[in-house]
């Protein structure tokens, strides 16, 4: 017999893990089923910021911004060791907006919300100073803000480990191909990774299939009630280091939009994102060769030592799946999130609720939201919970991770202290489960390739739902830049020995 869920969420991105993690944390039986891993479309694409939106002040969402400004301390409380504040400089550009208007954003961006734990906004000079060192000299000076980086697929996984760790079943590489609507739930049918299907039930569905959210709402036989869906591609690049200190910039176009330089991997700069329009299939996007040189024209525009294509060692693009708010100009397009439920003909018929927009600073907003709208046809009246609650790895003392890393790099002594450093900023706490009772290197098994070590596999195999050198290495990890290719099919053999070893255990 088909087992019978509370809740079915459709798609492992960001929303669906925070839906899946709310929902089970208020005790109801909860299913995510995706069809490839977890964070592999727009969730491991985008800045990697947890920001308010300076730039949406602009196009008057002060409500999206103070609720993202809002979720900047909340989500730093929960995860200090994948989020941590960045300091952003803004240099004034004569012939773009003027410094009075800079000052009056900035001004709001400092109050629109309590803040606790990041600086305000302040006037800089770059006369001699870190902050105008990688600057052309006709830049004298701006401001200076704060905001925060996130490792954006590793908070997908935080998530959907806490919504397991409530009572959650995560299925990857699980297709729902159909959804039919009976009286009081849904048949979902699954399609396995080997093609093999089978059936659940649920008495309500959250479409969070990101750019595939208008497929499912077909899926359910309510194609002619679909939300109208715009696909908005935003690509970027990556460079070697462009400066020596940490601070992070945010540059100005002439055709309104900014770009992001923030510094990546130690070694490197990201550089994004751009706004394109985009019709094709979300699995198949890359960014253009006019948004290579557009990006790069944007930041030269800026910079003392200009970058050409062949400093760019990597790039990667991702599709946003706004709501289509019919704005003719893709970069303002809204990004805040829309509701649609759908709650059928009758009483006591099975709702579904798909989700258009939204960005990953207010996903936690979005999921608490989400189960509001559900509530009442699900019959819950759990409280709002993961306000106060630490994911996975986060319940670090006083939330102090340079101190834990202190801490852990004086008890490991026998771990290189970069080694400890990558697994504390990956796993936070959970580093001492992947260590356990190890007294040297050897004890972590053999190294299939550079710092990467067999006692990390096993525990992302057992608890990250890794099945392949690009889970670990562009998702789980971000090891895959300078990985070479013989390294790469290294970890593709471990995994595959692995599945050997599990199919003669069966």
């Amino acid at each position: 017999m088909d087992k019978t869920y509370d809740l079915l969420v459709v798609g492992g991105g960001i929303n669906g893990a925070g839906i899946a993690r709310d929902a089970a944390g208020r005790g109801l039986s909860v299913l995510l089923v995706e069809q490839r891993d977890l964070a592999s479309a727009t969730s491991s694409s985008s800045t990697k910021l947890i920001h308010g939106g300076l730039r949406y002040l602009e196009h008057y969402e002060f409500r999206l911004v103070r609720e993202a400004l809002q979720e900047r301390e909340v989500l730093l409380a929960a995860a200090p060791h994948i989020i941590w504040p960045l300091t952003f400089v803004l240099p004034h550009h004569r012939g773009l907006r003027p410094k009075w208007m800079l000052r009056a954003g900035l001004f709001l961006y400092d109050h629109l919300a309590k803040r606790k734990r990041l600086p305000g906004s302040r006037a800089v000079s770059f006369k001699g100073t870190a902050e105008g060192e990688p600057l052309k000299p006709d830049f004298a000076g701006g401001f200076s803000y704060s905001d925060c980086w996130v490792d954006d697929a590793r908070l997908v996984v935080l998530n959907a480990q806490d919504a397991v760790a409530h009572g959650a079943e995560i299925r990857t590489r699980t297709k729902c191909k159909s959804l039919v609507r009976h009286h009081k739930h849904w048949n979902a049918e699954l399609i396995r990774e080997d093609g093999s299907s089978y059936g659940v039930k649920a008495r309500a569905v959250v479409n969070a299939a990101g750019p595939w959210v208008t497929g499912m709402v077909e899926n359910a036989g309510l194609g002619d009630k679909a939300a109208g869906l715009r696909l908005v591609k935003g690509s970027h690049i990556v460079v070697p280091r462009i400066h020596d200190h940490e601070y992070c910039y945010i540059f100005q176009n002439g055709d309104g939009r900014i770009a992001f330089a923030i510094p990546y991997q130690q070694d490197y700069t990201l550089i994004g994102t751009t706004d394109v329009a985009y019709g094709g299939d979300p699995a198949q996007v890359k960014i253009s060769d006019q948004e290579i040189e557009y990006l790069l024209d944007l930041v030269n525009g800026y910079l003392a030592t200009p970058l050409s294509r062949d400093d760019v060692v990597w790039d990667y693009s991702g599709v946003r799946p706004l709501y289509d708010d019919k704005n003719a100009n893709a970069s303002a397009v809204t990004r805040d999130y829309v509701f649609d439920l759908d709650t059928g003909s009758g009483e006591t018929e099975p709702a579904i609720l798909s989700i258009y927009g939204g960005k990953i600073t207010t996903y936690r907003r979005l999921a608490e939201h989400a189960m509001q709208k559900l509530a009442p046809v699900l019959g819950n009246s759990a409280p709002d919970w993961t306000a106060n609650a630490t994911l996975p790895g986060g319940d670090i003392p006083g939330g102090d991770f340079d101190r834990y890393l202190d801490a852990c790099i004086a008890r490991f002594d026998w771990v290189p202290s970069a080694l400890t450093r990558r697994l504390a900023r990956c796993y936070g706490t959970a580093l001492e489960q992947i260590l356990g009772q190890a007294k040297s290197l050897s004890e972590l098994g053999a190294e299939i390739a550079p710092t990467l070590y067999e006692a990390e596999l096993h525990y992302l195999m057992a608890n990250e739902w890794a099945r392949s050198a690009d889970d670990v290495l562009w998702r789980r990890t971000k090891l895959g830049l300078g990985m070479q290719p013989d390294q790469v099919e290294a970890i593709e053999n471990w995994f595959a020995a692995q599945a050997r070893l599990g199919q003669a255990a069966q």
